[in-house]
């Protein structure tokens, strides 16, 4: 596959690696999907530059979100450590439809116009992230902001979402108690944002 046809997929992350688990080579994989076990359902995953492969097989549930897994690509301790961090991705087009209007994937958002309760313009989504604490929405071009804004993902903060007119809006008061992106990260207990693959069954 040539890097332009790379660029071109559109993929989404269904989880990220989250460490070793015993001296077998096994690993821990926290997912982003709605069902945990789902991550498995639309075929290997892959990292973020396609160079790797996975396919995992399930063996536990830790705790809510996180999976063990084996995966032949796995072969040891070592190389479950080493991918402590990395994201799993899947092509787009693996994963089913929505089933309404009001369902989407999170990746849907990035790209959008944010607008104020006025219908000011207030930037642009950059990315979806979570760090263990619940979905941030960060922002970008933001007018009289320097740099991007983490704003906490609820129906207070982004009351409409009209994929249809390309456009979120966000209470402006979320702004101004929003976290500086640079700050929040530093914090995340992971060590890497991710673009979640909500709603994926």
């Amino acid at each position: 596959m040539t890097k332009e046809a790379k660029q071109k997929r559109k993929r989404t992350c269904l989880g990220v690696f989250a460490g070793a688990h015993g001296v077998k080579g096994h690993a821990k994989v926290k997912t982003y999907t709605e069902n945990p076990e789902s991550i498995t359902a639309y075929g290997p995953l892959e990292t973020e530059d396609g160079k790797r492969q996975f396919t995992f097989t399930i063996l536990g549930f830790p705790k809510p979100g996180l999976l063990l897994v084996t995966a032949p690509e796995i072969k040891s301790r070592e190389d479950a450590v080493a991918l402590s961090g990395v994201t799993l991705f899947v092509d787009r087009h693996r994963l089913p439809p929505t089933e309404d209007d009001d369902e989407f994937y999170l990746d849907d958002l990035v790209g959008l116009r944010a607008v104020d309760e006025n219908g000011g313009p207030i930037g642009h989504v950059h990315g979806v992230y979570n760090f263990g604490a619940g979905d941030l929405l960060e922002l970008g071009n933001i007018p009289d902001v320097k740099g991007l804004r983490l704003i906490p993902f609820t129906k207070v903060n982004i009351p409409i979402i009209d994929l249809t007119a390309g456009m979120i809006t966000v209470r402006r008061e979320a702004i101004d108690l929003g976290e500086d992106e640079n700050e929040t990260k530093s914090e995340s207990p992971d060590g890497e944002p991710h673009e979640p693959g909500r709603n994926a069954e």
